[in-house]
């Protein structure tokens, strides 16, 4: 795995390293760097959300009694700069034939309002740390927080990240691989319907269980009263942000528009002011991985489409919120119904957009300079509106436009299905005005079953095995 080879190659280095690791909460970002960092980690402290000063700073006391085995009891220090004082006295103790590991652990909970612990921090390194055998491991899932605060800071921690790691939720075959680890064998199509209930989440995932289907173990995970996903909406966010509203503002406005939403859509369902404070969210929403914004192909930045990407707040929106239900297959019930249909069809367009590096291997066109993007066109009164969720603008003169569709067996293309998909092509070649060859891959389950109009009209057909 690249990012623990990234924390290995940190512990082998002549150098002091300094390494930030970004990433959304339950990711596993605390996991990896305790697993690699076993024998060498000395000291470690994770911030307490919510906590004032003098409670982070007695918890720093006792952290470092116990890393210490101190037999005595240390005061608590009285601010920052004396707490890593005391932290630079016990690692002076060290034996420096080794190199040891410091580890803090949701560092925006620790630099609290006023704190002072960015600036104690800084001093902390510049005055002794940076030329010890020393890792320094700072982590935070208030992803866009760590981003402005640590790694682009203009202050005492300017250039002095050495490595960083934006840890991702597991990919299809990294969570085929978890599960298989659990000794838990489940098939693509299965693996697919889970992923597109919780995304690639470790500490979801391990919820899951054997001999029960995804539809029961989605049912136990999010619908059952100990479920673990009933509720984890409602915490989620303000455990990131602060004045968390904003933020549930436009992840239920963009749960609602299949497609997604430029800004200005979004400024007009949420109501919020289209200013600095309405970036900012944005900003904070895609650092953390919960909304992704796509550039629309032919426009300019500003015309972007954002998507609520984050598969967990999505199903939370469309199903769990307000369901009262007391029946225990809930989920199987919701299954049968057309909400399930068109959450499907939205879920697993989301899944093929997060796996782009998997369907180009399977197209054959990976070492292809491309572009990818979406499209879509506003209808009128005299003519229909369209959307291409993905099309791939490739630097030998083609462009592959993408029909993505969700389907429990192979897809059965009619006559009236290809003739749309050929007007769409017209149009978007008028609209776009584009003189690259335009060919149509259709994407889904489990692919398409060869006819005289898919062999027409479709260039390359893809199914789910392809994304893993």
């Amino acid at each position: 795995m690249e990012e623990q080879q990234i924390l290995k190659d940190a512990l082998q280095s002549k150098e002091a390293e300094m390494v930030a690791v970004i990433g959304r909460r339950r990711v596993g970002k605390t996991f990896m760097v305790k697993m690699v960092y076993q024998k060498e980690l000395v000291f470690d402290i994770t911030g307490i959300q919510g906590g004032e000063l003098n409670i982070q700073l007695e918890r720093f006391r006792d952290r470092l009694m116990e890393c210490i085995q101190a037999k005595i009891y240390l005061p608590v220090p009285k601010d920052w700069f004396e707490a890593f004082k005391m932290l630079k006295e016990y690692l002076q103790t060290l034996p420096k034939t080794k190199k040891h590991v410091v580890f803090f652990d949701e560092l925006p909970w620790l630099a609290t309002h006023k704190s002072k612990f960015l600036q104690a921090f800084g001093y902390f390194w510049n005055s002794w740390a940076w030329q010890e055998n020393l890792v320094v491991v700072i982590c935070g899932s208030a992803a866009s927080w760590m981003i402005r605060k640590v790694v682009n800071d203009t202050g005492g921690l300017y250039n002095r990240i050495t490595k960083r790691i934006f840890l991702q939720p597991f990919t299809l075959t990294e969570t085929k691989e978890f599960l298989k680890e659990k000794k838990l064998k489940f098939n693509h199509y299965q693996i697919a319907q889970l992923y597109m209930a919780m995304g690639g989440i470790p500490h979801y995932l391990k919820e899951i269980k054997d001999g029960k289907s995804a539809i029961q173990n989605i049912n136990d995970i999010c619908f059952s009263n100990n479920g673990i996903l009933k509720d984890e909406f409602l915490r989620l966010y303000p455990s990131l942000f602060s004045n968390a509203e904003k933020h549930f503002s436009v992840i239920r406005a963009l749960a609602e528009k299949q497609g997604g939403l430029t800004r200005q859509d979004i400024v007009n369902r949420t109501k919020l002011s289209d200013g600095g404070g309405l970036t900012t969210v944005l900003d904070e929403l895609s650092h953390s991985g919960f909304i992704t914004p796509y550039q629309t192909f032919g426009k300019k930045k500003q015309d972007k489409i954002y998507r609520l990407t984050d598969e967990y707040s999505l199903f939370y929106l469309k199903f769990i919120e307000g369901n009262s239900s007391d029946d225990k297959d809930t989920w199987m019930l919701l299954s049968q119904t057309q909400v399930y249909k068109t959450w499907s069809g939205y879920a697993f367009e989301n899944l093929c957009l997060k796996h782009i590096p998997a369907i180009k291997k399977a197209l054959g066109i990976s070492g292809i300079y491309s572009k990818s993007s979406t499209f879509y066109k506003k209808g009128n009164k005299d003519e229909k509106g369209f959307q291409i969720e993905l099309l791939m603008d490739r630097n030998d003169q083609v462009i592959n436009l993408f029909e993505i569709k969700f389907y429990n067996k192979a897809f059965l293309m009619t006559e009236k299905y290809a003739d749309d998909l050929r007007k769409k092509m017209w149009q978007f070649e008028e609209d776009t005005k584009t003189r690259k060859q335009l060919f149509w891959v259709f994407l889904s389950t489990f692919g398409i079953k060869r006819n005289e109009h898919s062999m027409d009209i479709i260039s390359q057909s893809l199914s789910i095995d392809d994304l893993f």
